[in-house]
């Protein structure tokens, strides 16, 4: 498919037709391709515009789990939040929409697969998103990510009860801190039928919650479960 037709067909998928269609073709080209292009050439590439579509979603999904969801502590926001927007969620909408069809690549990427690769289709949607903002604006850009993005948020918000401990401790602290617990065993006790293990979470070295169990992983869960109490979630 040529790229304005596809273009065409993306736009369409989202609902959403620019007035400035450079700013679409911005979003979809890879700094890849415009390495590429001979001397003399500028052909813009979409890294800019998804530092800024990073945060308008940011924005625009945080403020729908809050006004949507009450009686959710901060800490089951966050989490909500960071599933939705995570490079695998992103990559998931990207491939309903078929995204990576469009992107403009460099042939060292088209050839390893680039086109299938999360990062790719999921900075390529959030550049996408900040191509919407710019063209026409926080109102508009907000319809586009709520019909995007609905089902996502209300398919997190339900998966609350199945999500055991150590996961939510993790999405919870690599949202806030950019990066996971460690789990370190600090003592096992009684005989070989009958251990006991006690397991330490730590955050940068601090212990957040503790717990104990007959196996390591009992004794994790137990630990990170300790840890999400005392973060009130």
């Amino acid at each position: 498919m040529e790229i304005r037709d596809c273009e065409e067909a993306l736009q369409a998928r989202i609902g959403y037709h620019f007035s400035n269609p450079a700013l679409l073709r911005e979003s979809l080209t890879h700094k890849s391709f415009s390495n590429e292009q001979h001397p003399g050439e500028s052909v813009p590439h979409n890294e800019r515009l998804e530092f800024l579509g990073d945060a308008v979603l940011d924005l625009v999904v945080s403020h729908g789990i809050f006004c949507d969801f009450p009686a959710l502590p901060e800490g089951e926001l966050t989490r909500i939040r960071a599933e939705v927007v995570s490079e695998k969620g992103l990559a998931a909408i990207a491939r309903e929409l078929r995204l990576g069809s469009c992107l403009l690549l460099g042939r060292g990427e088209e050839r390893s697969g680039g086109r299938e690769k999360e990062s790719l289709v999921a900075d390529g949607l959030e550049a996408l998103l900040g191509a919407v903002f710019c063209d026409s604006g926080f109102d508009r850009v907000c319809s586009v990510i709520e019909a995007l993005f609905g089902s996502a948020v209300a398919l997190s918000a339900s998966r609350k009860a199945g999500i055991d401990h150590k996961t939510r401790l993790q999405e919870l602290l690599q949202a806030r801190h950019g990066h996971p617990p460690v789990y370190v065993l600090t003592r096992t006790e009684g005989p070989d039928h009958q251990r006991l293990y006690t397991v330490e979470v730590r955050l940068d070295n601090r212990t957040i919650g503790m717990g104990q169990g007959r196996n390591k992983k009992g004794a994790e869960q137990a630990a990170a479960c300790e840890a999400l109490a005392r973060m009130g979630v």
